[in-house]
């Protein structure tokens, strides 16, 4: 009996207990009555997404690189360099002397050549005097014509070498004008491999030429990307430590590496060398291919965490108060302060404008007049006892 009487008893207090939760469950407002919490987590300013024109643009890497290299080399044989007028950085104009051959050799052939020279002369004037006595015979009996014709070709004969010692004495004169090395064109020189008292062969190389101080960058661009290059297209090329500097597409290559599949695009850098840049140096460039029109937002929106961007969308307010939810985006083009959303927003769409660091999804905020600066605003206002957590999350 007792035993009956204590189970009814929990019986009817179970049954009391669970009429009373569900009585306050019932009174229990659910998540959409509930109003946002009476301590807002930030203070924000709204900022909305904004089509507006952005630049779009090509990035690429390459090199610096000199436009042309001149190879100078040397264009006699067995002559001693005797001096070396030029170094390794040195500017230089068209027709400067770089080095010189010792010419002690060459002279002593040049007044060879010219004694050779008088020596022909010579025989051809009297070989041609000898002819006209022979003509004004001819035909008398007093010498045959067998004689006759010996004496004219004699004189022909004299003529021909006369002309062989002429032409053995220019180049005589040319192969002494050669002992001095002169730049091809005016320029930076860039290598020397020129050794005092070395005896050069033809042919070989003594110094390298960047003709005109003349700098190009060759980007690297895939196949892909070649048909929006052309010739004439603006570029802004980068070369850390040296800052930016304006260049423009002179040709694309027309031919695409079978192995990385990339091409090379050639810019002209005119005043390169003059801002310190140098052959060899990486550099980072974009070709400026117009604009199109882009949604963007301010970039003090977007909170990039895990590797990912996001902006944190207003719900509906109340008053002064509403919930964010995060939103995962995808951004693109950047400008100043402004960054393209690709993906994850729209037109219209109401957006926290700055302080996305500290917030999460749900949060609560309160909003303020659009205007206000949204950093400043961000910061202000945050209940310190309950955002420590927030904050370090």
């Amino acid at each position: 009996m007792n035993k009956t009487i204590l189970s009814a008893a929990v019986t009817v207090a179970i049954l009391v207990a669970g009429g009373a939760f569900a009585v306050a469950r019932a009174n229990k407002p659910t998540d959409s009555e509930a109003g946002p919490p009476a301590r807002p987590v930030l203070t924000v300013t709204v900022a909305e997404p904004v089509l507006r024109e952005l630049p779009l643009t090509l990035a690429a890497n390459g090199s610096v690189a000199a436009w042309q290299e001149a190879v100078i080399g040397a264009e006699v044989s067995g002559l001693r360099l005797a001096e070396v007028k030029v170094q390794v950085g040195d500017a230089v104009q068209k027709g400067t002397v770089l080095a010189v051959f010792a010419d002690e050799t060459v002279q002593a052939e040049v007044a060879q050549a010219r004694a050779s020279l008088a020596e022909a002369e010579a025989s051809v004037a009297d070989a041609r005097l000898n002819a006209q006595r022979a003509s004004q015979v001819a035909g008398s009996g007093a010498m045959s014509e067998q004689q006759v014709a010996q004496y004219l070709t004699a004189a022909k004969t004299a003529e021909a070498k006369l002309q062989a010692a002429k032409a053995q004495l220019e180049a005589q004169r040319l192969r002494q004008r050669q002992t001095r090395v002169l730049a091809s064109d005016s320029g930076v020189i860039s290598s020397r491999s020129a050794t005092l008292g070395a005896v050069a062969t033809p042919g070989q190389e003594l110094f390298r030429l960047i003709r005109q101080n003349r700098l190009e960058w060759r980007a690297e661009v895939t196949s892909a990307d070649l048909a929006r290059l052309q010739p004439g297209v603006a570029a802004m090329v980068t070369v850390a430590g040296f800052g930016e500097l304006a260049g423009t597409i002179r040709t694309v290559a027309p031919t695409v590496d079978a192995q990385s599949r990339n091409a090379l695009v050639y810019v002209d850098l005119p005043g390169a060398a003059q801002r310190g840049f140098r052959p060899g140096m990486f550099a980072r460039g974009e070709f400026r291919l117009g604009s199109s029109p882009a949604l963007s937002v301010p970039q003090d929106s977007l909170s990039l965490r895990d590797g990912f961007s996001y902006v944190f969308r207003l719900g509906e307010q109340t008053g002064d108060r509403a919930r964010v939810s995060q939103i995962k985006v995808e951004p693109g083009r950047r400008l100043n302060d402004q960054v393209e959303i690709v993906a994850g927003v729209q037109a219209g769409d109401r957006l926290v404008a700055a302080g996305a660091a500290f917030l999460a999804d749900g949060d609560s905020v309160k909003i303020v007049a659009t205007g206000q600066s949204g950093a400043s605003a961000a910061m202000a206002e945050r209940p310190v006892p309950i955002q420590a957590g927030r904050v370090a999350r």
